[in-house]
């Protein structure tokens, strides 16, 4: 785990190096080693990581956040990630170089003879980068508070964000993936790279991306034997880079599947991380105990009663510097903490699994519509009769009627593959928010469509504007708050553009999700793993955090005069939320309960005051 930052500007070397060396101070932990490296109008440095984070050769200069794991194919094993970078760039150029590696990264390359900064970031987006116009010059850093000193950098919000953060869904807060919650800090995107010859002369250029091509042919079993390779190759280079790994365990597929990817490859059982809970609507110990046996040498499970969600809150930000999307994220910081305290260096997880896989409820939808526009009717209402089956709930029903009021609000029959805004979800508590501060109704999200499948659409949706980006940065910062790595293998680029070839039906079928998957670990993972129906999802019981005083507390939050003066909410629809959530924890009402909402609210309030955030 390393950090970088740098300066672009024509001031002399020695302010270069002080300059750098303060912007990496704000990003490692006290203590952290850190290196800066100045040359013609560039200063670049890198701090903590324990190998070098830096090359510099024939005027070039490479700081470097992050792995590559396909060194030994580039005939590069003995070299540091930043010297294969800077040996690359010498030969390819640095779009070429970018295409050419494997990994997960955030690098910067100035070459003084055409006095020209380079920044690239790895194809889906697991480490951050972010870059500003400062008043003398751009400055560039993985952290956002290192861009926040910079002179003509302000603290103040990026007002649609905050908004969106208050009374939106999480779904939203990334649907733009070149800004940052700051006004003055844009976030360089995943799959991009940055080109500057100067401070106004600044081009952002896609180096990678996913397009529709003609779908794998083969049996079932065929593309299974290709994905287990995939995956098990995806797990297998990633250990070989890890330090002291261990390995967050769900009662899930995913997580387990590269856990068992990992036994096989290395012949050991490993080490595996859980939170488990008192409140038992999100526990899955039970689910858990049918990997202990064949694939973990000590369960490491973390019980996480009724916590002190506030202070908690304040030491993730204090990670984050931004508010942190959702309560699971609790969970794995505590995770984190804990691993780290035990001397593991690297937590392997199961992230991208369910986009991939189509793991999650929602994408039944999109699979039914698919269905529809081929017109394949009589499977589509097997299809749903087998959802009914097996997915029915007393609260989020199932039936054909549920799934025509999704088509009426979430796709669009008439152009194929595109998929709407789920306005429903989006709006749920828009009428908290002060119309004056902004109008969530003008909010209309971007929605990507390179295919013409609204499934594919989705999932692409969900890894770069939705789901993924939010999950990525928690795990990249609380990992390296601990001063560990993260590594999630699904994402490894080869499966991701392998499953968008995969037809819908090897992914749902039946009523089950991850068809393929679980044909793929056939024998690898124990049966009663690999073929559970029953769907818990990675959660927290926040709905239990934010009951009693903790509830009053957040009452007595909302009332304050700070708070108020802000202007973002109406406090008396506030309040009726928040009684409302009472009731439904009490058990008084059979619906869904606020956990999300208030974890949200909480955390805008703690950021706004910690970061000591303003608004234009």
């Amino acid at each position: 785990m390393a950090r970088i930052a740098g300066l672009f500007s024509p001031m002399p070397a020695a302010e270069q190096r002080r300059r750098v060396g303060a912007m990496l101070a704000l990003e490692c932990a006290p203590g952290s080693a850190s290196h800066v490296e100045t040359a013609g109008q560039a200063g670049l440095g890198v701090c903590g990581g324990t190998v070098p984070g830096w090359a510099c050769e024939g005027g070039l200069v490479v700081v470097f956040d992050g792995h590559i794991f396909n060194r030994a194919e580039l005939g590069a094993s003995d070299k540091s990630p930043a010297a294969v970078l800077l040996a690359l760039v010498r030969e390819r150029g640095f779009e070429k170089a970018l295409r050419a590696l494997n990994g997960d990264f955030a690098a910067a390359v100035y070459d003084s003879a055409s006095n020209t900064l380079w920044l690239g970031r790895d194809r889906v987006g697991v480490k951050p980068l972010y870059y500003a116009r400062a008043a003398d010059g751009m400055a560039f850093a993985s952290r956002l508070r290192a861009l926040l000193d910079q002179p003509g950098v302000s603290r103040c919000a990026n007002r649609r964000f905050a908004a969106l953060f208050a009374a939106s869904h999480y779904r939203t807060f990334d649907n733009d993936p070149a800004t940052s919650p700051f006004a003055d800090i844009a976030q360089l995107p995943a799959g991009h790279y940055l080109q500057a010859r100067g401070v106004g002369d600044i081009k952002v250029t896609r180096y990678w991306d996913l397009s529709e091509l003609p779908e794998h042919r083969g049996s079932l079993e065929d593309l299974a034997a290709g994905y287990r390779e995939l995956l098990i190759d995806a797990v297998n280079i990633r250990m070989q880079v890890a330090e002291r790994p261990a390995f967050t365990l769900s009662g899930g597929m995913d997580s387990s599947s590269v856990l068992a990817c990992a036994v096989r490859g290395s012949g050991a059982k490993q080490h595996a991380f859980s939170s488990v809970y008192d409140d038992k609507t999100y526990d899955e110990s039970d689910e858990i105990s049918s990997m202990l046996a064949s694939a973990v040498e000590q369960w490491h499970p973390l019980k996480i009663g009724t916590p002190d969600v506030p202070a908690l809150v304040a030491r993730m930000i204090e990670a984050h510097d931004e508010p942190v999307a959702t309560a699971t994220w609790l969970s794995h910081y505590l995770i984190c903490e804990s691993a780290s305290a035990q001397g593991f260096g690297t937590l392997f997880g199961g992230l991208g699994g369910d986009e991939l896989n189509a793991g999650e409820y929602e994408y039944f939808f999109y699979h039914f519509a698919d269905l529809r526009r081929q017109g394949r009717e009589k499977e589509l209402q097997q299809e749903v009769d087998n959802w009914v089956k097996y997915h029915d709930h007393p609260i989020h029903r199932k039936n054909m009627a549920v799934v025509e009021d999704h088509f009426r609000r979430v796709v669009d029959f008439s152009r194929p593959g595109i998929c709407l805004p789920d306005r429903r979800r989006l709006d749920r508590y828009a009428a908290v928010l002060n119309p004056d501060f902004y109008s969530l109704q003008s909010f209309q999200p971007e929605m990507d469509s390179p295919y013409t499948s609204y499934m594919k659409n989705r999932t692409y949706q969900d890894i770069f504007r939705e789901t993924a980006p939010c999950c990525l940065r928690a795990e990249d910062r609380q990992g390296a708050a601990f001063g560990m790595d993260h590594f999630d293998p699904f994402f490894d680029y080869r499966l991701v553009e392998y499953m968008f070839r995969v037809p819908g039906a090897m992914k749902i079928h039946g009523g089950v999700t991850k068809i393929l998957l679980r044909e793929a670990m056939r024998g690898i993972l124990p049966d009663e793993t690999r073929t559970r129906i029953k769907k818990t999802g990675w959660n927290a019981p926040a709905h239990v955090w934010f009951s009693g005083s903790a509830l009053e507390a957040l009452r007595d939050t909302i009332h304050s005069a700070s708070f108020r003066q802000r202007g973002i909410y109406l406090t008396p629809a506030l309040d009726a939320i928040l009684n409302e959530h009472e009731r439904i924890v009490a058990g008084q009402e059979a619906k869904d309960n606020h956990m999300m909402f208030l974890w949200q609210l909480l955390n805008l309030d703690i950021w706004m005051r910690d970061m000591e955030v303003t608004f234009k």
